[in-house]
């Protein structure tokens, strides 16, 4: 279906990656990953034929069609919803066009009246008059009311825009679909319906994506971009990432014999291939586990950062009281009568629909807003600590060096000290004395995670820590929060940090909140019986 010969791409003097031979066939999903940089979109470009790579070939098999997840929001402001989505197969919609063009004519001949026809054929071909409704049948599953499929682009909601290009993506039944970071800015709802959607795809999907519960639920095979090559591997995420460490630790270990080594990764393969997945997929997947050889296990040369929080003092029994807390901004109520208590054990995700309230309610917990009614009360013996989800205060305008600004939040101020704290945070060398203000969106992240560490709080509070992470970054701090024993509130798109970090879920709605003592996914499971009702 899609092919790649020998290909390489260079930027300079830097090499991203080379002699990369690979091939993609219809009824897989493969899930693109690779540190921040290692080229994941840079990939996606050269395949879908944006970017020309250094050297080597991209082969689309004749006559199939590819579709790509456009980035640029602003693309198709001129064009209705509707439009837009259909614009996913150019051809139908330029097929549509000129048919319509030519009926409206008033002087029609005789040669107009041949081109229609011909027209009409190829549109009826392309599923022109099942079109509309198989767009409108994608956008309601991806949460676009029917009442905007109408509307104009420009006058959409920036999430709904998302919306609009993802359907437009998987409209018309493409033979190969690219999708990079296609979960970004979806709710709840929308991912479990792209969910099953990509599960029952026939065709060859490529996807970038962040949330390792989506990876792992979605891909049959992960393209691990690391050591400047690019390599194919068997399984979902969770087998790539458990049998990479696996593979990682026997290596380190050369004393062991090798037929030791080879029972341990057999005895590893065969546990995942009898794993069941809710994917129409499982059957093959296992099929193609059971075949593989352990010459084919991953070796990642990732580096993963360290992420652990320990707090300083015991916290004594009363620790957060939130009572009718309300707040309305620029006309707009925000939170309407919002009420919890924290207990000894609870370590709360906040959902909801309006990620502006749910910011709102953390800058009123941390004192940054005041809200217009209701109160805020914090147990005596609690020390917080936030991580906000836009931390450009901290970096900008600041003249400090890395390690310069560490020392800021550090009572040990040697440099030794502080090199080695940053060095689990993967900051070495020369990294330390990098100005702050230049530092990436992910370096800026480990920043402030490290600021948490070093304050020994006992109430750690997040909003949004995962966004510019890399997947091992997000694992680092999935397994710091896991580990954590006292309190934790917090927002995130990760679904499995959700899920293993969360043992009770406060959803905030327009008038007041729906607290459940549950997991995420029980909560979710809830949701969407609730949503059936």
């Amino acid at each position: 279906m899609l092919t790649v010969n020998d290909l390489s791409i260079q930027f300079g003097s830097s090499i991203l990656f080379s002699r990369v031979d690979l091939q993609f066939t219809p009824g897989n999903c493969y899930g693109i990953i690779g540190a921040n940089g290692a080229g994941k979109s840079t990939f996606i470009k050269i395949l879908s034929g944006e970017l020309e790579p250094s050297s080597g070939s991209v082969t689309l098999a004749p006559k199939k069609r590819m579709s790509v997840l456009k980035q640029n929001q602003g693309l198709y402001d001129a064009y209705s919803v509707m439009d837009t989505v259909i614009m996913g197969n150019q051809r139908l919609y330029d097929c549509g066009r000129e048919k319509d063009a030519i009926y409206e004519k008033e002087d029609f001949t005789d040669e107009d009246g041949l081109r229609a026809a011909e027209l009409e054929e190829e549109f009826a071909e392309l599923g022109g008059w099942e079109a509309e409704s198989d767009a409108g049948r994608i956008l309601q599953g991806l949460g676009v009311d029917t009442s905007l499929h109408q509307s104009l682009m420009k006058d959409m909601d920036p999430r709904l825009k998302v919306k609009v290009l993802l359907a437009q993506a998987l409209f018309g039944h493409p033979d190969v679909v690219l999708l990079d970071e296609p979960t970004n800015n979806l709710d709840l709802a929308s991912v479990v319906w792209l969910e099953d959607f990509l599960m029952d795809y026939e065709g060859t999907v490529l996807v970038v994506s962040h949330d390792r519960y989506f990876l792992n639920n979605v891909c049959t095979h992960i393209v691990d971009i690391d050591y400047g090559k690019i390599k194919m591997y068997v399984g979902n995420y969770d087998f790539w990432y458990e049998s990479s460490q696996l593979v990682q630790k026997l290596l380190k270990d050369q004393n062991k014999k090798a037929e030791q080594k080879i029972q341990e990764l057999q005895t590893f393969i065969a546990r995942f291939s009898a794993n069941k997945s809710k994917s129409r997929q499982a059957t093959s997947r296992r099929k193609l586990l059971d075949k593989i050889s352990v010459e084919e296990m991953p070796a990642s040369g990732r580096r993963y950062p360290w992420v652990g929080f320990k707090a300083d003092r015991e916290p004594g029994k009363d620790r957060l009281f939130v009572t009718e807390v309300s707040k309305t901004v620029d006309g707009v109520k925000l939170l309407d009568k919002v009420s919890f208590i924290v207990g000894k054990e609870d370590k709360i995700a906040l959902v909801g629909k309006n990620e502006l309230a749910v910011t709102m309610l953390y800058k009123i917990l941390m004192g940054e807003e005041e809200p217009d009614s209701g109160s805020v009360k914090w147990g005596a013996s609690i020390t917080p600590a936030y991580f906000p989800k836009d931390n450009n205060s901290f970096f900008e305008n600041c003249d400090l060096d890395l390690i310069d600004w560490m020392r800021q939040f550090s009572e040990d101020k040697r440099e030794s000290y502080l090199r080695t704290f940053l060095g689990r945070m993967l900051f070495s060398g020369d990294d330390v004395y990098k100005p702050v203000k230049v530092l990436s969106g992910g370096e800026k992240v480990r920043c402030m995670l490290s600021k948490m560490m070093l304050s020994g709080a006992n109430f750690l509070v997040f909003d949004q820590p995962t966004n510019h992470l890399d997947l091992e970054s997000i694992a680092a701090l999935n397994n710091g929060m896991e580990a954590f024993k006292q309190n934790i509130i917090f927002s995130c798109h990760d679904h499995q940090l959700t899920q293993t970090v969360a043992n009770r879920i406060i959803e905030i709605t327009d008038v007041g909140v729906i607290d459940r003592l549950c997991s995420y996914d029980e909560y979710m499971n809830l949701a969407q019986l609730e949503s059936r009702e």
